[in-house]
């Protein structure tokens, strides 16, 4: 799927495809048809260079089905709270895909994509011209790294 971005106040937003990666393992093994994958496209996704993860409204989470991990505290502009995390949100973006847990946010908020998925997909925020900039994977240069 092709990221479309735009600029809104000099904000960088993005669409981001989103499956529940049980739902994609149950239709490989045939339990259950492809069309009953649960999933989302989300437009307008906030390019979040503060965010650390995928943070997704609750009515989006319950969309998905996306099975609770654990509760933990959080800061946010507000303050400390506390916030649960989902597992296996399964998002494609920019013709890459990973699965990352997420973040619930209160419903309608807007989604925020943070810079653990952004870099574990070899993609960067590019603010001069406020769009997302895909790293190399080639034969010759890559994003990923061992050392």
């Amino acid at each position: 799927m092709q990221s479309t971005t735009e600029s809104l106040m000099e904000k960088v937003t993005t669409t981001l495809a989103i499956q529940n990666l049980i739902d994609q393992a149950d239709a490989e093994r045939g339990m259950i048809p492809v069309e009953q994958i649960r999933s989302v496209i989300l437009e307008n996704v906030l390019v979040d260079t503060g965010a650390t993860t995928l943070c997704l409204p609750k009515d989006v989470i319950a969309r998905l089905g996306l099975r609770i991990l654990k509760q933990v505290v959080v800061e946010t502009a507000t303050g400390i709270s506390e916030a649960r995390i989902f597992r296996d949100a399964s998002i494609s973006l920019c013709g890459r895909e990973g699965t990352f847990e997420c973040l619930e946010l209160p419903e309608g908020k807007t989604p925020l994509l943070g810079v653990i998925p952004m870099e574990a997909l070899g993609i960067e925020v590019d603010l001069k011209h406020q769009s997302l900039k895909v790293l190399p994977d080639g034969p010759t240069e890559t994003y990923l790294t061992i050392l």
